[in-house]
Formats: structure tokens, sequence, C-alpha cells
């Protein structure tokens, strides 16, 4: 697995890179992470090969060119090579691994057109679509196969003149302790009553993530719910300014900021809650929403890529168009309907069932064995033969 960030740094792509090798290492084969920067970072599991990086501020990337002389000889030994970003971990598997007969995977993880309007909003928006048209698609040739985690983001690919052939694998989910009862977190730990209406968001607090609007909404539906609140779960650069609308618009005692958590207790706050909700229209396959559904919570989402792949309008949430008031509008209605919510938390848990990490593993597998087959004629040039 060659990733451009890991521990300790939170995503939704550190959280599958980290799931898929444990379930894949469960059934006996080994997994190497491949990475760059944290080794002052002490790691909980075997095989995490840092390369050293410069920190690119508080985004939990790093900036590097190379991998270590032990990266270099490790990765020579791999059957094959999986890329979760296609820039700097793609480079280096094209680099190491391509001249070798090492097949290279590529999950596209990101819709890389929205982070850079988000974090380089100086740029023209036809610069990231002209990026992305001149890079993707040759990167993606030199890979012996796409994987794409949902069928609207493959579709997106093909937008951007990728021609490779893609197979869609969604990203799985542990869903085994979700269904479980747990001595957790209470609602009287964050002040809140057994008889409020809680709505919860998990993710990174970040400005692709469409939060004011969330906040915008919460604040409107607050007014006509009795007792509504709403917990955030995550950090990020705009939990300041989050902070300071919630205070300003006087909803600040109805809302919990919990900050950044382990990804063990995200379960607990989840349980906490009557439904999930979130207003990003930057996702490609959103984890938390699917964990949220494992507990049984419907959603409430704007209709878009990622998002609308996994609800089902009416069946497992509810699909709003990105309009303040009919998002405001899809609020009430699920805060307000007990009737409703119970029908679909029963489809939640039932649609959640689709991402088992038990389930995708084993069709990435199946990718794996296949595309070994077909190389097996090739020789790789090993430079290293301890594993």
């Amino acid at each position: 697995m060659l990733t451009d960030t890991y521990k300790p740094y939170i995503s939704g792509v550190t959280n599958h890179v980290a799931l898929t090798k444990q379930t894949l290492e469960d059934t006996g084969h080994r997994v190497f992470v491949f990475t760059f920067g944290g080794q002052d970072f002490v790691d909980d599991e075997p095989d995490v090969i840092r390369s050293p990086a410069v920190p690119l501020a508080d985004t939990g990337y790093n900036l590097s060119f190379r991998y270590s002389r032990l990266a270099q000889r490790k990765l020579a030994t791999m059957d094959i090579a999986h890329v979760h970003h296609p820039f700097a971990s793609g480079r280096m598997a094209l680099r190491y691994c391509q001249k070798r007969g090492i097949p290279i995977i590529f999950t596209n993880h990101t819709r890389y057109d929205l982070y850079a309007q988000a974090y380089l909003p100086h740029l023209p928006g036809t610069v990231p679509a002209a990026f992305l048209n001149a890079f993707l698609p040759g990167f993606c040739r030199q890979c012996d196969l796409v994987v794409s985690p949902s069928p609207s983001l493959e579709t997106l690919l093909r937008k951007y003149g990728v021609d490779s052939p893609i197979e869609i694998v969604p990203n799985g989910v542990e869903l085994s302790g979700f269904d479980q009862e747990r001595n957790g977190i209470q609602r009287v730990d964050l002040d809140l009553d057994p008889s409020d209406r809680v709505l919860i968001y998990v993710g990174r607090l970040g400005p692709e993530k469409n939060l004011t609007m969330m906040l915008r909404a919460f604040a409107g539906a607050q007014s006509a719910v009795d007792n509504l609140r709403l917990i955030i779960v995550g950090d990020g650069i705009e939990r300041d300014n989050l902070l300071d609308w919630c205070m300003r618009s006087g909803i600040n005692e109805k809302v919990r900021f919990i900050g950044k958590v382990q990804y063990s207790k995200v379960v607990d706050y989840l349980r906490l809650a009557d439904a999930f909700i979130t207003a990003s229209v930057s996702e490609v396959h959103p984890l938390s929403i699917i964990e949220g559904m494992a507990v049984g919570l419907p959603v409430i989402g704007i209709r878009s890529p990622g998002v609308g792949d996994i609800i089902q309008n009416g069946v497992n949430g509810i699909l709003s168009s990105n309009d303040i008031a009919a998002f405001t509008a899809c609020i009430v209605r699920i805060m307000i309907d007990d009737s409703l919510r119970k029908r679909m938390k029963t489809g939640a848990k039932e649609k959640s069932k689709d991402y088992d990490v038990q389930q995708t593993t084993a069709q990435l597998m199946l990718h794996y064995q296949k595309i070994i087959r077909n190389k097996s004629e090739i020789p790789k040039l090993r430079t290293d033969t301890t594993r």
C-alpha cells in the first residue's frame, strides 16, 4: 500500500488503508505500508515503512521526492503495489515498481478538482480541471488497474479522459462492532437530554465539506424542531471559523464540538444521535456515512457524487438539492417524523451491509490475483529477497 499520508493523521483514506491491511493480514497475507514522514511516531502495527519528508503545514501531508534506501529495497520485493494517492505515491510506484514488472493498482479516493477549489481558491477554476485532464489519463494508463470506490467517480474519471480499465470496489467498513451494545459515552456526558433530537456529523472540518451551509440549515431547522441538537466529531482548519459562526448566530449552546477522537470511539458518538448529516458535495465514498448507517442512522445529505451512490432517497435517508432552504426542510422533515426515521433506520442498517470490509477486501483480492496471473510471465528484478 503506497499512500502519501498515514497515521497519526486521521482521514478516510488512512482508515481505509489500515483496515484493508488488517483484513488482508487476518487472512494470511503480509501487507506493507509505504508512506512519508512521521519517523518519530510509534506505529501500533508491523510493516509500516516511512521515508523522510517535509510536513506541509498541518495538512497531514508531507513533501518528498524519493523513498529511503530501505523503502526502495523493500518495495522491490512486493508482489503488487496498490497506490492510494496519484501524485507523490503514484510517482514512486512508477519509478520503483514499473521497471521491475511489479503490478500497480491505483484507487482514486479524492475529488481533486473540488479539493483544489477549496484549498487553492486563488487559482482559476479551469486550472485544476486542465491539470487533471493532462495528468490522470497518462498516469492511469501506466497502471495495471484503476479502482473507483463508486460509480459516480468512475463517470468523473471518464470525464477527465481516463480510458484505462476501471473496476468499482467500495471502500470497506468494519461492521462487526457497530451492531453490539457498548458501555460508552452517554448523552448526559455531553449535557444532552434523552428527549433531544440529535444530529451528528463526523469528518474533517475543512472548507471542502460545506460545513457553514450545514450550520446555517441547522440554525434554521432548530427554530422549527424542539430540542434539536448537533454533534460535530472531527477537527480541521475550519474549526475556529465554525465555532465563531455558531457564537455569532446564537446556536453555540446547541452544537457540541467534540474534536478529534480515536477511530474506535466514533461508534460511541454515533450511537448518541438520531440521524447523520452532511452537506459535503466533495465526497468519493464517505465511510463516516456508512458507519452512521451501520448503527441505524438515516442520513440527510446533498444529492452529489459519492453521497448519492450510497443514499437511496426515502429508504435510508433523504437527499436534498444543494440549496439552503431545501436542505433545511429535509432536516425538519426527518427530525419531526418519528415513523419515517424508524423506517429509514431499518433501511440504513440493511444498506450498510453492502460495504462490509470482509466483502470489499475479497473483491480486491480477486483483482490482485488476476493481475498477478496476467503478469506472471514477466520476470521481476528483485534486489532483496528478505520477506
